[in-house]
């Protein structure tokens, strides 16, 4: 049977059921607000986006911001937008003021785009203008026209006003988490100095730009006073830590480039060429940027992103008639940090000695480095420890975001997620045993010990980031003390070497249920003991109930249910107060007496009950010493 195609078949969508049909190629994916980049903050950072932009040509020093259960408000302090188009402005697509450069020369959000897709996706969406003393309000619903009325400001001050709460039947139970909120308002007000954002009655505020946020963001002491350097169109701030990889903060006319791109590229090939000159050696691109924490922002003419979400820069010039990303940024880095190296001769020797310490260990360990590869080759052709997935990290963009690695313990674990992942996007790893404790150790153990460096290679992250395979990292163990302490066992290996991949929010923790609730109709899975009581309640008298005691008794078939669409992964974070290396010290270093203490303080021992006979069959720490056994390796 085939399918007719006539002129019925072509159909016209109207925008806003086009954006509420692929809301994904407005605000990238949906999610429920538990991650910094779920659609519900892409819909306040466009609106937000729009008070900035005002800001930034000159009008208005404050933006309010208020968070009402899921409704939003942000009022700006600009011009307002002109009444007669402001229906227009929120409803007809490439529509607005950003096509005039002469207005927004440099602009946050998209021309003509953002505030439609917020209109469309939201249930209520209320944008009012506020002019010389008019006031005029335009209200929809789903994109829809509700109502349009125009008032008296009652001597309000001019600017604009847009409230909207998102359609719960686009993004489901969402909820917005004020945390990811407020690094958003961190990171807007680094990039515009002096401007007040107040979010539900806190203010944000940065007097020196980009040396405050590394300030603000630095785990520890740096090695020397960090470099500030300014110029039209672009700021750069730059100091070294003491620990592996780099770490990067990329910006392009405000918007935080999560994902880099052109300018990122550009300033580490510009610092390694600035450094070998002023120090006429030619040292490996490797150890002039190991440990490097840096933070660099521009403003670049009509920017190229490679998605609607604006997280990659992919503009190849600074604008129709400028220069080249990579020659405009090159030729700043060359001539404000060499004169401010030759300046500061301090910080100069500071930075050579580092570099010189990174070259020594590089070579000590070169020959190790090319044993490894040859294991980690040979490993991956016979697949011992790696099951891959069809489609990697820098093939697809689209396939990118969704490529995942487990990391597992144990055979029967990783043959659970093996028979029940998607094999186009999900690779399994498998340890064997309990990780090493790298706590202390130099990258040389990366490479002497054969599961860090398997690891190591199936990730790709040897030399940097950039070829990073899979999008996530996923830490699937078991929820017992042995599970816990591989996880933290893992994500120590993961601060100590590779702390980007954190920073960079790659690295999570896969959640699996704890008990299985079910009777002839019905079966819930529970992740906590009150959400087995919950559900208990629900299925009423004498439910059956599994306790499960690892990844390795959830059957495959069972197991699709926790790594599919509903899959619950808590992400590793850092933030500005996390400090790595007393974190550390702490939880995986040699003070014993200091940790017994903190044990004893917070033990929590958990029960589980078998329901007929309320047996206690098993607990997470029977006694302290067997909990402070299990946290040392």
């Amino acid at each position: 049977m085939t399918t007719g195609y006539s002129e019925e078949s072509i159909k016209t969508l109207e925008w806003q059921e086009h954006i509420r049909r692929r809301p994904g190629m407005y605000i990238g994916k949906l999610g429920d607000g538990s991650q910094p980049d779920d659609g519900v903050y892409i819909l306040l950072k466009e609106v937000l986006d729009n008070s900035i932009d005002e800001y930034m040509m000159g009008f208005g020093k404050r933006v309010d911001i208020t968070l009402t259960e899921s409704t939003v408000t942000v009022r700006d302090y600009g011009r307002g937008i002109p009444q007669g188009k402001l229906k227009d402005v929120a409803s007809k697509m490439n529509t607005g003021a950003k096509y005039d450069s002469k207005v927004f020369k440099k602009s946050v959000g998209l021309n003509g785009v953002g505030i439609k897709a917020v209109n469309a996706l939201s249930n209520r969406f209320i944008i009012k203008s506020i002019r010389d003393g008019v006031a005029k309000q335009v209200e929809f619903s789903a994109g829809q026209l509700v109502n349009e009325l125009e008032f008296s400001s009652n001597g309000d001050a001019n600017g604009t006003i847009v409230e909207f709460t998102p359609d719960d039947t686009v993004f489901g139970n969402f909820k917005y988490h004020e945390e990811y909120i407020e690094t958003m308002l961190r990171n807007y007000s680094y990039l515009n100095t002096n401007l007040i954002i107040n979010f539900n009655g806190k203010d944000f505020v940065s007097k020196n730009g980009l040396l405050d946020l590394l300030n603000e963001n630095l785990s520890g002491e740096p090695l020397y006073q960090i470099i500030h350097l300014k110029g039209e169109d672009i700021e750069v701030a730059i100091t070294h830590g003491n620990g592996y990889g780099e770490d990067y903060y990329t910006f392009v006319n405000g918007q935080h480039t999560t994902q880099g791109g052109t300018h990122l590229s550009a300033f580490r090939e510009a610092y390694v060429k600035t450094i070998r000159e002023f120090y006429r050696k030619d040292f490996d691109p490797s150890d002039i940027r190991t440990s490097i924490i840096c933070a660099i922002s521009v403003r670049v003419e009509d920017p190229v992103f490679e998605s609607q979400t604006k997280t990659k820069l992919g503009s190849k010039d600074m604008g129709p008639n400028g220069p080249s990303v990579s020659k405009f940024i090159g030729d700043f880095v060359k001539n404000s940090l060499d004169n401010y190296l030759h300046k500061n001769s301090e910080t100069a020797q500071t930075l050579l000695q580092k570099i010189l310490e990174s070259e020594k260990e590089r070579k000590a360990i070169s020959g190790i480095k090319k044993l490894a590869r040859e294991r980690a080759k040979k490993a991956s052709l016979h697949n011992k420890k790696l099951r891959d997935c069809r489609v990697h990290y820098n093939t697809n963009e689209k396939r990118a975001d969704e490529s995942t690695l487990f990391i597992t313990e144990g055979d029967s674990a990783s043959g659970s997620i093996t028979k029940s992942r998607d094999v186009n996007t999900q690779a399994v790893f498998s340890l064997r045993g309990k990780p090493l404790n790298t706590y202390g150790l130099t990258k040389k153990i990366v490479y002497e010990n054969e599961e860090f460096n398997l690891l190591q290679a199936a990730l790709n992250i040897e030399d940097d980031m950039d070829n990073l395979r899979y999008n996530k990292i996923v830490v699937a163990t078991d929820a017992d003390v042995d599970g816990m302490h591989i996880r933290l066992l893992l994500i120590s290996f993961f601060l100590q070497f590779f702390p980007e991949l954190i920073r960079q929010e790659h690295l999570f923790i896969l959640q699996t249920p704890l008990f299985r609730v079910r009777n002839k109709k019905k079966t819930t899975y529970c992740y906590s003991p009150e959400e087995k009581e919950k559900a208990i309640k629900e299925l009423g008298p004498n439910p059956e109930i599994t306790r499960f005691k690892g990844l390795g008794e959830i059957s495959p078939d069972e197991f699709k249910n926790f790594i599919g669409e509903d899959m619950r992964l808590d992400p590793v974070r850092l933030t500005k107060d996390d400090q790595i290396f007393d974190l550390l010290e702490f939880y995986m270093g040699k003070n014993t007496p200091d940790r017994q203490g903190f044990i004893i303080n917070n033990l929590r021992i958990e029960e589980d009950i078998i329901e007929e006979d309320k047996v206690v069959v098993s607990s997470e720490a029977e006694d302290v010493n067997a909990l402070e056994d299990n946290l040392v390796a």
